[in-house]
């Protein structure tokens, strides 16, 4: 793609897993970077993609993993101060609008794992920002439902997540139903904590997102 800076263009923002925390600058593209460098992609929906990295043994937002009874589930702590990487994450998001023409009708967020958690976490923190989301195998605080009932939402998760429970997801999406958002929810039945191939080969993903605008 050709970059113009004399227009506008939509911002993805893209939050990797944990596997994927370091400093190199090259391990958070490891899941997604090809999707988004494709040629028929990048001349379909041009767009500027920022793949940023959190350090390592961080997070994107607070978590915790909680066993009761033998059923598991991941828990989002919205009551901390969020952690270093969100306060970042908030300043660059400041930061690019700044230094680049960005459609801010059309400012989207996705990540799987520790990126989906994030994913849900940075639309709470910031309702108005995103029109559209889309976190894979991440974990929710379905009370914010009503806060982020405007975002577009598609919702992925696999259904033998032995990792992190799709529990969370099923409950984060039928939240966002009863408050009358626009959510899809697609849950793989064979597929284990790896069902971002799985939305990654998808056919709609890319004309879905590009579609939404606030």
């Amino acid at each position: 793609m050709n970059f113009d800076a004399s227009k506008k263009y939509p911002l993805v923002l893209f939050l990797h897993g944990s596997g994927e925390r370091g400093s190199d600058n090259e391990k958070q593209l490891l899941h997604g970077g090809d999707l988004f460098i494709r040629q028929d992609i990048r001349s379909s929906f041009p767009a500027i993609v920022v793949f940023p990295q959190c350090p390592d043994n961080d997070r994107w937002a607070n978590y915790q993993f909680r066993d009761s009874g033998g059923v598991k589930s991941f828990v989002l702590l919205k009551t901390l101060p969020p952690p270093k990487p969100m306060v970042l994450l908030e300043e660059l998001l400041g930061q690019l609008q700044h230094q680049y023409k960005i459609n801010q009708k059309r400012i989207y967020v996705g990540g799987l794992s520790m990126g989906g958690m994030g994913t849900f976490e940075i639309t709470r923190r910031n309702p108005k920002l995103f029109a559209a989301a889309f976190p894979i195998c991440g974990a929710a605080d379905e009370s914010s439902a009503n806060t982020v009932r405007k975002i577009h939402w598609w919702i992925f998760h696999g259904a033998k997540d032995n990792v992190v429970p799709p529990a969370s997801s099923i409950a984060m999406s039928e939240a966002l139903k009863q408050v009358k958002a626009d959510v899809r929810l697609t849950i793989y039945p064979e597929a284990t904590h790896n069902s971002w191939d799985s939305a990654f080969a998808e056919n709609d993903p890319m004309p879905w997102l590009f579609g939404k605008h606030k």
